[in-house]
């Protein structure tokens, strides 16, 4: 069996897509525990029309750890990647919240710029975790 050229790119693409997954489940458990440690960054950017901010930032905290572990457990990861993407979805008011009042954040640069180029990212955010609902390319 020889290595055809679209069977390497297959088997690089596989592997560079699996590298991502654990980088993506890192970040979002990384993001997870820090809802935990340090609430009051996330408490400030939950709009004001939402009840209960701080226990809306242990909640996004919670399913980001589960849905960052569920990534890495196959039997699981297509949920976790859809329940990801709902919560990207969920927690973007926030951000635009962030922006729209320009809310100072320890630890972040000040800078509303910075604040509003952020928004966009919640789409990549949510490309990454919908490319873990797709079944994986079958190598030949």
């Amino acid at each position: 069996m020889s290595s055809t050229p679209s069977h390497s790119y297959r088997r690089t693409g596989n592997i560079l897509k699996e590298i991502l997954r654990v980088v993506l489940a890192f970040f979002i458990i990384t993001a997870g525990v820090l809802h935990f440690v340090t609430p009051a960054p996330f408490v400030k950017i939950v709009p004001p029309q939402l009840p209960y901010p701080l226990e809306l930032v242990y909640i996004s905290g919670f399913f980001e750890i589960l849905g960052g572990i569920g990534l890495l457990i196959p039997l699981v990861s297509v949920a976790a990647a859809w329940g990801l993407i709902a919560l990207f979805i969920a927690v973007f008011p926030a951000n635009i919240n962030m922006a729209v009042n320009n809310i100072k954040l320890e630890g972040i640069p000040h800078s509303p710029v910075l604040y509003w180029a952020r928004l966009p990212l919640q789409a990549v955010l949510i490309t990454w975790a919908w490319w873990y609902t797709r079944k994986p390319r079958v190598e030949e």
